[in-house]
């Protein structure tokens, strides 16, 4: 079956059902956890040049277990009920996977966002974000979108923006939504966050030895082999990280324009420099180009990440997998159908409900951020710093041994917004996979870690509606 006639929504409907199987929630708490609460279809019209164009867009609501909802808006000609409802659903299991406490949700405007310019783009923002402030669809209580494929910072800016205008006073209102530029009350790390998370998830389920073996591999990342789809914000800060702080050798990669590879090793900073330069990766010095940009999936490596759109590997292309570890840094980068004849192969799949969740993460910190109306670190930074250098000079005196004042003020440093970020994502990231990696050595029926992740997410939304008294 190919990813074409396959139902986005459907597979993620399928992984549900097989995890579910694996509980022993009652049927009625089982099929709430799994229905879409709420979905928005609107068309609305936007003066373009001298016309005017009716733009389709959504906003879907799947879990309203905690509350605010909490997804991206993505840009794209692919958008539609389907996609955005099974996005919105991922959502709502990721979020629970890492003890983020929203509900899930996702929006998306049907549109190529490379045809319009700044000025269109933001009109057709402004006019989406209105349609759901009309709804009550968005607020820092109700629902906080974030970005997505398409979408950026300035985009939510342009939400921020119109929201505020709408909700004058409102005390908390910079809390309506996540992803915004660092001066506009959003967060250091954010950008980075979801390819921070994939290299922290690779790292933590790579540390294993008995896993490992499993797979034919030694413990940690040190020297594996890296192949990436797709150069987004996703794909490059996952190839930067994982090179620089992980040691991974990253051998290819692919994006619009095509597929290249080289087995000595890519240098992701200068290959996006020469991308800059010359409009494309192809030519890059040192590399072979692949004869279809889809031929990055299929590389001979250790770990293949798939960073652009869903359904990417499927039942046409599964059996040509060649990677012993997949990180599904996109969301639904593999069909259901896909996944059981990768399982079956022995291939490690470290799903994207885990291992993308690093965004939701630091946006949940954003969003905490704008509740408290303060910075990360503003009332410690200072005390803690003067703290260690009081350490640093009792053990100079006590010791006779003298610390020379640039290692003391490495020592003695006082953690930044952006040192929190990252300590506190790395920390979620590895908790959410020792709990899933625990289910899947508990559980006999449950085979694999999307199947373990799933059961972890059903487990803690069910928990929730049962305390709210939903069910008995």
């Amino acid at each position: 079956m190919s990813n074409k006639n396959y139902s986005f929504f459907q597979s993620v409907e399928d992984y549900f059902d097989k995890a579910a199987a694996c509980t022993n929630l009652p049927s009625g708490l089982l099929e709430q956890i799994k229905a879409c609460n709420a979905v928005y279809q609107m068309r609305f019209p936007v003066k373009i040049g001298n016309d005017y164009q009716v733009i389709e867009a959504y906003r879907v609501q799947h879990s309203h277990h905690r509350l605010p909802t909490k997804g991206g808006i993505r840009y794209a000609m692919s958008v539609n009920q389907d996609e955005v409802m099974a996005l919105a659903a991922l959502m709502s299991y990721k979020c629970a996977i890492v003890d983020v406490p929203f509900g899930g949700a996702k929006g998306g405007v049907k549109i190529n966002p490379k045809t319009y310019s700044a000025r269109q783009l933001q009109k057709i923002t402004r006019r989406y974000t209105t349609e759901l402030i009309r709804k009550n669809f968005i607020g820092p209580g109700i629902d906080v979108p974030a970005p997505d494929y398409g979408t950026g910072s300035r985009e939510m800016a342009w939400i921020l923006d119109t929201y505020t205008t709408f909700k004058n006073g409102e005390i908390d209102a910079v809390g309506c939504v996540t992803g915004k530029p660092v001066e506009q009350n959003g967060i250091q790390g954010r950008t980075e966050a979801t390819g921070r998370g994939v290299f922290y998830g690779l790292k933590e389920a790579m540390s294993y030895a008995d896993d490992m073996k499993e797979l034919g591999l030694t413990a940690g990342t040190e020297g594996k082999t890296l192949a990436i789809q797709g150069l987004g914000n996703v794909g490059y800060y996952t190839a930067e990280i994982s090179t620089r702080e992980g040691g991974f050798k990253l051998i290819a990669v692919s994006e619009y324009e095509g597929a290249i590879m080289d087995e000595n090793g890519l240098d992701i900073n200068a290959l996006m420099k020469f991308r800059k330069e010359t409009g494309s990766i192809l030519g890059f010095p040192g590399s072979k180009t692949l004869p279809n940009r889809e031929d990055v999936l299929e590389v001979d490596c250790d770990v293949l990440v798939p960073a652009a759109l869903e359904q990417v590997i499927h039942g046409g292309n599964a059996h040509k997998i060649k990677a012993k570890i997949i990180g599904e840094a996109a969301n639904g980068p593999i069909t259901s159908d896909a996944a059981e004849i990768l399982l079956k192969k022995g291939t490690m799949i470290i799903p994207d409900m885990y291992i993308n969740a690093g965004g939701v993460t630091v946006s949940y910190f954003e969003w905490l951020k704008n509740l408290s109306h303060m910075r990360f670190g503003r009332m410690e930074k200072r005390y803690d710093q003067r703290t260690y250098e009081n350490l640093i000079d009792l053990v100079q005196r006590t010791t006779g041994k003298t610390i020379d004042q640039k290692e003391k003020a490495m020592l003695a440093r006082g953690a930044d917004e952006i040192d929190l970020v990252r300590s506190g994502l790395e920390e979620t990231m590895v908790m959410a996979y020792r709990q899933i990696r625990e289910i899947k050595k508990r559980k006999k029926k449950v085979k694999d870690l999307r199947t373990a992740a799933f059961v972890n997410a059903i487990g803690k939304i069910g928990s929730d509606y049962v305390s709210l008294g939903i069910f008995p």
